[in-house]
């Protein structure tokens, strides 16, 4: 993966760049990373072979959300603002008031293992080098608590599914905060596992050198033999109802963050039933292929909760651009998903730590264009539909 500056830049008196925050010699033009996630992409697919590929890449049935997720963002337009007197931008923000570098944290993403030997403890480097949010996933090739002696002090959240098995669920919750993370991730639109044809055709499974150690009882052995599929329809618990928030957020004092969330009026019961914050999220087009892209449903949630609570959005922001348009829309944070992947398959904890280079110095420059200097100046008259695009009929 190359991550090269493309042009020199001025500095200020510490040698950085005060609008793009990075390094760089003396000259007069703003600092360019050079970095195709597409590249990326077909560099890591390389390093970790087709079964792999097929269980990150892949989507529920015929996956036209998977494309829908990432081009729903470009049926919004960011609308600068000009003569904003800026010469610096300030990238920093706080998640239910942990305070991180940028709002571009990394997303749940399982089974991390088979991109990388380090799994989730090079993931975790990585995005502690650049002071990002990580959140675990339970269904992690590393235990959480070696991820935690892997990146002490940085800031992280718990990833959960409630199983069938509560007392699993319970001993998940309490180890995670026994081990400094900071909030709990429930996620929820998993009742059952979503048709993943790419996934049965390429007979994806657990190797039987990895294991989910954050998961006691059958789930390594299911995954194993039946694939990941199995284990949602074996040990998830499918009847979930606004009432499991309230008993997760009893098993300790972290607070409960429900990913998932697509429509207005969960948005109000989950925050109703005591959650924190939620993330917009069709679950990276894993579960049912003809839900709506979450760029078309984020603005209906946010307002809908109201400040009531903390609003994050993931599903095909890969682009600084993506990022803007969604805090512009009312996103606390984005949660990126696959470009995390194949930044660990190819560099590990410096792939991931340079993919967040990237989006800083991006997330920089496309804010001084639209006359922002600090995230909290995102807002929506920054933003408007693209003509031809209405958020009724999409055309």
């Amino acid at each position: 993966m190359r991550l090269v500056p493309a042009h020199p830049a001025s500095t200020d008196d510490t040698g950085h760049n005060p609008v793009t925050g990075e390094p760089h010699a003396a000259g007069g033009t703003p600092l360019a990373i050079d970095l195709s996630l597409e590249d990326l992409e077909r560099e890591a697919r390389h390093v970790i072979g087709e079964m792999a590929y097929a269980y990150y890449a892949g989507g529920a049935e015929d996956e036209r959300l998977l494309e829908e997720n990432v081009t729903a963002w470009a049926h919004w337009q960011l609308h600068p603002k000009v003569l904003a007197g800026i010469s610096a931008v300030d990238l920093g923000t706080t998640l239910l008031g942990t305070a991180v570098s940028s709002p571009v944290a990394i997303a749940p993403t399982a089974i991390q293992g088979l991109a990388h030997v380090d799994g989730e403890v090079a993931t975790a480097r990585g995005a502690a080098a650049r002071g990002a949010l990580m959140v675990l996933s339970s269904l992690a090739t590393c235990s959480l608590e070696e991820v935690a002696a892997g990146a002490p002090g940085a800031p992280r959240w718990m990833q959960v599914y409630i199983l069938r098995d509560r007392a699993r669920t319970v001993d998940l919750a309490q180890r995670a905060a026994a081990h400094g993370y900071g909030a709990l991730v429930l996620t929820v639109d998993a009742p059952v596992a979503g048709l993943r044809l790419r996934e049965l055709r390429g007979g994806v499974h657990l190797p039987h050198d990895l294991a989910l150690p954050n998961l006691a009882g059958d789930s390594t052995e299911s995954a194993h033999e039946g694939g990941f599929m199995a284990v949602v329809t074996r040990e998830f618990e499918p009847a979930l109802t606004p009432d499991d928030i309230g008993w997760l957020a009893g098993l300790t004092s972290l607070p409960v963050v429900v990913k998932g969330v697509q429509r207005a009026d969960d948005a109000v019961r989950c925050v109703d039933a005591g959650a924190a914050a939620l993330v917009v999220s069709n679950h990276g087009a894993r579960q049912l292929s003809d839900a709506p892209p979450t760029a078309d449903i984020l603005c209906e949630v946010v307002d809908a909760v109201a400040g009531r609570a903390e609003v994050y959005v993931d599903g095909g922001l890969r682009r600084a651009p993506d990022v803007v348009k969604a805090l512009a829309l009312g996103a606390r944070a984005v949660l990126v998903g696959r470009p995390s992947l194949w930044a660990l398959a190819a560099g590990g904890a410096d792939g991931v730590a340079s993919l967040l280079q990237w989006y800083e110095s991006e997330l920089r420059r496309t804010m001084a264009l639209c006359g922002a200097a600090t995230v909290s100046q995102l807002e929506r008259s920054l933003v408007r539909r693209a003509p031809g695009w209405s958020l009724d009929h999409g055309t």
